[in-house]
């Protein structure tokens, strides 16, 4: 849900920016905004990013649209917010120049990408490609940190279960819960070592109790 509201308002800004800048800039004008720091100027990009590969307007559209299916694609296990906000924002870009390059003229797939803001010493861009960079700044924190798409970081491993939870510390396998150490299987608790089953505490040895009864030596 994050992913889809994040990649939604970036693209309206997009487009939205595009549109005003076709419809109140000229070609070879500026508008200042911040002095001479930031200026407004309309550039018709047939290239990607920054007026970049200028000669390969079908390429760059074909592998944006490639690009829009592998995010779409990622999209269905995403468990962090920062990778939520990332492939938002790449999502937004991606679709912003790619709907330029459809619609716009000369043609489907040829049309130019409109660029409009500008820096010193630096290639006129537009939002969608202020998009591009911030996500890939973010997907890169996030992969230092050690962050997956789903959420969950790696060297995580689930802890193994103990094999007999219900054994007491010291006691022999195979023996009851209750059990004393070294008595025999079946035995009852507090019977003494080498005992018989049944036989209470305090018996004799079998075989009757012993004469205690003495008799007179005299004769």
């Amino acid at each position: 849900m994050l992913l889809a509201l994040v990649a939604a308002a970036a693209y309206a800004v997009d487009v939205t920016t595009k549109v005003a800048a076709v419809a109140r800039l000229e070609p070879g004008s500026y508008v200042e905004v911040v002095g001479s720091w930031l200026t407004l100027t309309l550039v018709r990009n047939p290239g990607a990013a920054f007026s970049t590969g200028t000669g390969f307007t079908e390429v760059l559209s074909v592998i944006s649209i490639v690009a829009t299916l592998v995010v779409l694609w990622v999209a269905r296990r995403v468990g962090s917010t920062g990778w939520a906000v990332g492939l938002g924002l790449l999502l937004a870009g991606v679709l912003g120049n790619l709907t330029d390059r459809i619609l716009r003229q000369p043609g489907p797939f040829q049309g130019h990408v409109i660029d409009f803001l500008r820096l010193p010493n630096w290639p006129v861009f537009n939002v969608a490609d202020m998009c591009i960079n911030a996500a890939a700044a973010i997907i890169l924190v996030q992969a230092f940190r050690g962050v997956r798409v789903d959420g969950t970081r790696e060297g995580d491993a689930d802890s193994e279960p103990d094999s007999e939870p219900d054994s007491e510390p010291g006691s022999e396998p195979g023996s009851e819960p209750g059990s004393e150490p070294g008595s025999e299987p079946g035995s009852e608790p507090g019977s003494e070592p080498g005992s018989e089953p049944g036989s209470e505490p305090g018996d004799g040895p079998a075989g009757g109790d012993v004469d205690r009864t003495t008799r007179d030596p005299r004769p």
